[in-house]
């Protein structure tokens, strides 16, 4: 049974971080590109982050490109997103997404909250 598991997110103010972390089960996780999306109220879901199987390319959406860092870890099965100098417009639900050739799976989401 393939799960993705997010966790992290929480209320935080301007200009603060907090570091999101996707737990993987029920499949080969090493051979998974593993890409971090994000999803506003009223807003097309988008990619933030995106890191290959072998941790050698990164892409970062334009918007938050040196906030924010992705990582892999694949002893752990786990993927991060740290996120540092938050903004408000930063506030959506962030998904973990796990892809390969045709399988394509996502996580349940966590809530990320940017505000004073």
């Amino acid at each position: 049974q393939v799960q993705l598991v997010e966790s992290g997110g929480g209320l935080v103010q301007p200009g603060g971080s907090l570091r999101l972390s996707c737990a993987a089960s029920g499949f080969t996780f090493s051979s998974y590109s593993m890409s971090w999306y994000r999803q506003a109220p009223g807003k097309k879901r988008e990619l933030v982050a995106r890191i290959t199987s072998t941790s050698g390319t990164l892409n970062y959406a334009d918007s938050v490109k040196g906030r924010f860092t992705i990582s892999r870890d694949n002893a752990k099965n786990t993927v991060y997103l740290q996120m540092n100098n938050l903004k408000p417009e930063d506030t959506a639900v962030y998904y973990c997404n796990a892809r390969r050739v045709s399988n394509n799976y996502w996580g349940q989401g966590t809530q990320v909250t940017v505000s004073s």
